[in-house]
């Protein structure tokens, strides 16, 4: 990167959370649970992959489009922005270039954008939630599989990108871009940049809407608590991920898929990450409760050549009966 534009992009380094931050927001969430089918959590087990899915057949599609569009929308007509960049011409690059990237996005990079969904689980709680395990869980038939991420640790270059996502009306994240305007404001206003650098602004605003989007929702799902690995696909420059796009062929159809292995990859997954090292526990849906439910799991456990993972199965107490699928 030519000096001029990283140190330019440096001064917008207080927009985003540093490593640091995020390497201890995700040690005080020591525990976060993936709940999903007792045929999922076997594919992950055999195969020690998990499944990234892509917004646009996730159910919180309008979360990404409602921070990209809306948001976009408020960079572009924010008066104090447009102001302090001083002049028609260096306005109209703004814009210009934000609209290139906003287009960009949608046209080549959503597509292969992934998401893997977690929900925080205290240490205490020996059930789940049951909001989860009636959305996520199979109706409560379904099985969580409660990862450690204190044995995680987060590479500066990775093109994953592990946070907690924020809630809020549609009037509160309206108003966190408006803000974000307003700070982007007074960077310019102190600095001098350059009229052919202005580009480097457009970027850097985008780039920071975009992770507004990728993890934050609508209020109404705040009792999710939830956690997101997002797969940046513009971060993953030397392709590292490639090879693991595939697809799923289920009830909606076919759909994009990412299949993360979960052992190490340079630049990407420590090395000391596999399933067994990272899985703390795994938890049976309360209408997978039963005494032969816990052994036949068990079973496949060891059928899968998992024998370390049966002691750390457990099952779900809550009396949820009677519930289909």
């Amino acid at each position: 990167m030519d000096r001029q534009i990283e140190e330019i992009w440096n001064l917008f380094n207080s927009l985003y959370p540093s490593q640091e931050e995020e390497q201890r927001a995700l040690s005080n969430a020591p525990l976060l649970a993936h709940y999903t089918s007792i045929d999922a959590l076997e594919k992950i087990v055999e195969t020690e992959e998990i499944w990234f899915s892509n917004p646009p057949f996730m159910n919180d599609l309008e979360e990404v489009r409602f921070g990209v569009v809306q948001g976009s929308e408020i960079l572009r007509t924010s008066d104090v922005l447009l102001n302090s960049l001083a002049t028609d011409v260096r306005r109209a690059m703004f814009t210009t270039i934000l609209n290139k990237y906003i287009a960009q996005f949608e046209q080549d990079h959503l597509f292969d954008t992934y998401v893997f969904c977690l929900s925080n689980h205290d240490v205490k709680d020996s059930d789940g939630r049951l909001s989860m395990w009636r959305g996520y869980g199979g109706n409560g038939r379904g099985a969580a599989i409660i990862f450690d991420t204190s044995k995680i640790t987060l590479l500066p270059d990775s093109p994953l990108i592990v946070s907690r996502v924020h809630y809020g009306s549609a009037q509160k994240r309206l108003d966190w871009v408006k803000d974000l305007a307003k700070k982007i404001a007074v960077i310019i206003s102190k600095s001098q940049i350059p009229d052919d650098k202005i580009y480097v602004v457009a970027k850097t605003a985008f780039e920071r809407l975009k992770l507004f989007a990728l993890f934050s929702k609508h209020i109404g799902f705040a009792e999710e608590d939830e956690w997101r690995i997002v797969y940046m696909p513009d971060r993953d420059t030397t392709e590292r991920l490639k090879p693991m796009m595939n697809y799923k062929n289920g009830p909606r159809g076919v759909e994009p898929k990412l299949r993360l292995k979960l052992a190490p990859l340079d630049g990407v997954i420590p090395n000391t990450v596999t399933l067994e090292s990272i899985v703390a526990k795994i938890l049976l849906g309360p209408n997978s409760s039963s005494v032969l439910a816990l052994r036949s799991v068990s079973r496949m456990l060891e059928l899968l050549k998992r024998p370390n993972l049966v002691g750390r199965l457990a099952a779900s107490s809550i009396p949820l009966r009677g519930a289909t699928a």
